[in-house]
């Protein structure tokens, strides 16, 4: 009888960690914050909270609108709350490492949106150099230590880091992902771009708030999808993720040239201080394949998110922000009102594509589904913090690349770091 009530008991109580709610709490209440509470509201099978969000007049009225209960003074009020599992980071990237590192002290499980961090001038002693004119090896330097340091708190403190890179679940990327996998074929070459007409952000225009322009802020969304790509391959192959080996990359302000200010219509963003609009990279990776990544935001006429594969038997292109299956035309743009139609058009007048659902087509609800997923059943999201950590190496040794015009080794680079 006593054993029967004991396995009873157990039963009870697996039960009741079984149905236990994930709580989160929000940090930042702008763009993105909005998408992830849309992506958050569409989670099956795993019961999600919203639970807080640090009160600012802004983040107050996203609270009302959300139906958050709590609001917090600041961040380190909502870390001391015991209830809360999960910290979703959706602020400006100069404030992403400390927080996280926080996060992760106080036990919470991360979610951080992209880039993981950056470089934004923290080790800049002259307050009168703007940090887009700081050495580009002082950047990696500080960008490398950052993206350690929250790694380093989340394993000394048994934290999941969820990395909130969404094309990687994009539906095109999961099906040419399961292609991969079924026609064995090796990839030779990934081709990757996000484009469009520029931030609207005011932070984006500043490296010390941004760490970066286009490569980063832009170019991190196709350079965690190649780099996640031939780390699938490799572990699908030998076990292991295949990684970069070198880095060559070109970065410009074409708003700034006269060819642009000679122009009467200005349809771009062209407030850029120290951070460029323009950038191009090639990836080398250590299997001698190759990859070529785009970011601007100088291209007219809707956001740009392409993927194209080539492999030894096969070609797989993916378009996350492409759709025809809604065709809609209108003589001038105020017949839509206020209507969404798709993301960076210049105009609604003409024939149109509105977008169904671009947040799933970008893989955003199911980002979220895998990160709480990965924290009620206690296993690795898809989109890890390692992940993150490569693209920010990635990005500032290309910056470097740019800087000096030529290719960067990334082992040469680290060793010469640490024999320096």
């Amino acid at each position: 009888m006593g054993a029967s009530n004991s396995k009873e008991n157990d039963d009870t109580e697996r039960r009741a960690e079984e149905l236990k709610k994930i709580r989160i709490g929000m940090v930042g209440a702008g763009f993105i914050s909005h998408i992830h509470m849309e992506a958050f509201r569409q989670i099956v099978g795993v019961p999600v909270e919203i639970a807080c969000i640090v009160s600012k007049e802004k983040e107050e009225n996203f609270a009302k609108q959300y139906g958050i209960a709590r609001t917090y003074r600041s961040y380190a009020e909502m870390l001391a709350d015991r209830e809360i599992d999960m910290i979703d980071v959706c602020v400006p990237n100069k404030h992403h490492t400390q927080i996280c590192i926080d996060a992760a002290r106080a036990g919470k499980h991360i979610i951080c949106e992209k880039p993981l961090t950056g470089a934004f001038g923290e080790v800049l002693e002259d307050g009168g150099t703007k940090v887009g004119h700081m050495s580009k090896l002082a950047l990696y330097k500080e960008a490398m230590d950052n993206a350690k340091s929250i790694l380093e708190a989340a394993g000394q403190n048994n934290v999941k880091i969820c990395y909130a890179e969404d094309y990687i679940y994009a539906p095109t990327v999961v099906k040419a992902k399961r292609l991969l996998k079924q026609s064995g074929g090796a990839i030779l070459e990934i081709r990757s771009e996000e484009s469009h007409s520029g931030s609207h952000a005011a932070y984006s225009r500043h490296w010390n708030l941004a760490g970066g322009g286009s490569l980063i802020r832009l170019g991190s969304h196709p350079i965690g999808l190649v780099l996640h790509l031939k780390h699938f391959e490799g572990i699908l192959k030998n076990g292991k993720p295949i990684g970069v080996k070198s880095v060559m990359a070109d970065v410009g302000n074409l708003t700034h040239t006269d060819a642009f200010k000679n122009t009467s219509d200005r349809w771009l963003v062209d407030e850029w201080d120290d951070v460029e609009d323009w950038s191009s990279l090639i990836i080398t990776f250590e299997d001698g394949t190759k990859s070529i990544v785009l970011s601007n935001d100088t291209t007219l006429g809707g956001i740009v998110n392409t993927l194209d594969v080539f492999t030894t038997n096969s070609v797989i292109k993916c378009n996350m922000a492409s759709n025809d299956s809604v065709k809609a035309y209108a003589p001038a743009g105020e017949i839509f009102g206020d209507e969404y139609i798709t993301e960076k058009i210049q105009t609604k007048a003409g024939w149109t594509f509105p977008s169904p659902n671009e947040d799933w087509m970008r893989g955003y609800p199911q980002e979220m589904q895998d990160f709480v997923e990965a924290v009620y059943y206690d296993r690795a999201p898809i989109s890890d913090g390692k992940l993150g950590l490569d693209v920010v190496q990635v990005i500032y040794a290309a910056y470097l690349s740019a800087e000096q015009g030529k290719r960067i080794e990334l082992a040469v680079l680290d060793e010469s770091i640490k024999n320096a």
